[in-house]
């Protein structure tokens, strides 16, 4: 739906006075059905979180969060101090300054930002209540250009508690009279229609149901992310080997690379990294990237792919020294592979004990387990884990049973509206890992794809042993697994 407010037309009065003479030029209004709380909720969620208003900005740093009657002595020198500005027949309640941080660093700069919160009163009785923007530059052309180029924008909110109703407005303080251009007024009512959405839906009663960064900090993974890309991006694009769009993949696998970076950070702080494996790799950019970032490990896939002869490297194994990308398919030691037989439904002859291709699913105690988009191997990522105990990542993708064939996981058994596709399948794979003793941390990843669900298990529930078979046996076998697989090696690559 196409959000309409009332535009103010040039030489509208000013709704709210600026006691040092300043114009502030109100440019639309709205009416709405949120009080004058939830509007301080919402504003202080977007203070924090303004990517929700520009998809140029990765976040927001609070350098300075506190209330007017605290000594600026309390302020780190280094620090930028607040813009206090004043208002008449408002109460200035909280000052913060916040760094705007963009997504690319090499072409705009971050922003310090001054946010203002007020409250007063009208006549009828109307509550009133502001925030201000004041960015900390001196003329447009010190202005990033993810920021409109003004000095200053306020949002005002107006309740009526008698008639449970309100509305809120937005001005501008512009640099001079007449920048007021189309593309700062289409901004403003931007910013408006977001302001305004977010109040009604709070208002219903909506619940914010993704909830990012609750295993490893915001802050850390895009910093890291923001280096990687500077350092790797233009190169890996312009020599791209695929046939699949390179922009969407590299920056995946990119950001994919800073959360594993921050994560192991984290889970190793005290102790030696044990290695990786990627199972299911597909292009091997991820591992290409770990490795270039100082991790040992290797990764593997059913088919080569083009890209795997710039990417892949030497590396030692034990005694030998293999490829860090390699062609195998998984039989699980674990499940009955006997394949030395004619398929009924084609001519190819596997002799599965006698090639080279077969992995058995065991690797070195405590290595991390990859399991990226891996499709037929997703559902086997923590009966591996189990088996060799290792602790993984799952990020699913498509669906498959753990005979590696296309299928629909059961819905899991709730109430409310029927759950996706995906969703369901997220659930029943959790529910493999729980019974295998895992337990299983949720990470909504911020990479540019819909299937950015990442499943963690770095912890067991308990010490007691799990009898695989069993677990096998209650998420449907394995019969016709081997055949599926070994399809794969003369298949068409997927995507990743």
């Amino acid at each position: 739906m196409v959000f309409e407010a009332k535009e103010l037309p040039d030489g509208s009065p000013s709704l709210i006075k600026d006691s040092s003479g300043s114009k502030w030029t109100p440019l639309f209004q709205k009416s709405c059905g949120f009080d004058s709380q939830i509007f301080l909720k919402v504003m202080m969620n977007l203070i924090r979180n303004p990517n929700i208003n520009s998809s140029w900005l990765f976040r927001a740093d609070i350098l300075v969060e506190r209330d007017p009657c605290q000594k600026d002595t309390t302020i780190d020198p280094a620090v930028t101090r607040p813009s206090i500005l004043y208002f008449e027949d408002m109460h200035l309640d909280k000052a913060l300054v916040r760094k705007l941080i963009p997504r690319n660093t090499r072409r705009d700069e971050p922003l310090d930002q001054t946010c203002l919160i007020y409250h007063g009163s009208g006549a009828g009785n109307v509550e009133r209540s502001m925030v201000i923007y004041k960015p900390h530059v001196s003329s447009p052309d010190d202005m990033p250009f993810y920021h409109p180029k003004v000095q200053g924008i306020a949002f005002l909110h107006e309740w009526s508690p008698e008639r449970d109703e309100g509305s809120v407005s937005i001005h501008y303080h512009f640099f001079n009279d007449e920048d007021r251009s189309p593309k700062l007024v289409g901004t403003a009512l931007n910013l408006l229609s977001v302001l305004h959405k977010h109040g009604e839906g709070t208002k219903k009663g909506y619940i914010k149901r993704v909830h990012h960064d609750t295993i490893v900090p915001q802050v850390s993974v895009q910093n890291t992310y923001t280096r990687l890309k500077q350092s790797y991006a233009r190169q890996l694009i312009s020599t791209w080997a695929e046939v699949t769009d390179p922009s969407k993949h590299v920056f995946e696998d990119l950001a994919i690379a800073a959360f594993l970076i921050e994560l192991w950070a984290q889970m190793y702080k005290d102790s030696q990294f044990p290695g990786f494996v990627d199972i299911g790799c597909g292009n091997g950019l991820l591992v290409y990237l770990l490795r270039k970032e100082g991790y040992s490990g290797w990764g593997f896939d059913a088919r080569k792919r083009k890209s795997w002869e710039q990417y892949s490297e030497m590396i030692s194994d034990g005694p030998e020294r293999q490829e860090s990308l390699r062609q195998h398919v998984l039989l699980p030691s674990v499940v009955d592979h006997h394949l030395d037989r004619e398929d009924t439904n084609s001519e190819t002859i596997y002799n599965v004990d006698n090639t080279n291709l077969i992995h058995d699913g065991l690797f070195p105690e405590g290595t991390f387990i990859i399991s990226n988009h891996a499709d037929e191997l997703t559902p086997w990522t923590p009966i591996l884990a189990t088996i060799s105990n290792c602790p993984f990542i799952m990020i699913p993708c498509c669906s498959h049973d753990l005979t590696g064939a296309r299928f629909r996981a059961p819905a899991p058994k709730a109430q409310g509206k029927s759950p996706s596709a995906y969703s369901s399948l997220v659930e029943w794979i959790k529910n493999i890992a729980k019974d295998c003793g895992w337990e299983i941390e949720t990470e909504m990843l911020r990479i540019p794809s819909t299937r950015n669900i990442g499943l963690i298990g770095r912890k067991r529930i308990s010490s007691l042993a799990v009898d695989i078979q069993e677990v096998i046996a209650k998420y449907g076998g394995t019969e016709g697994y081997a055949d599926n697989v070994m399809k794969l090696i003369e298949s068409k690559p997927r995507g990743h």
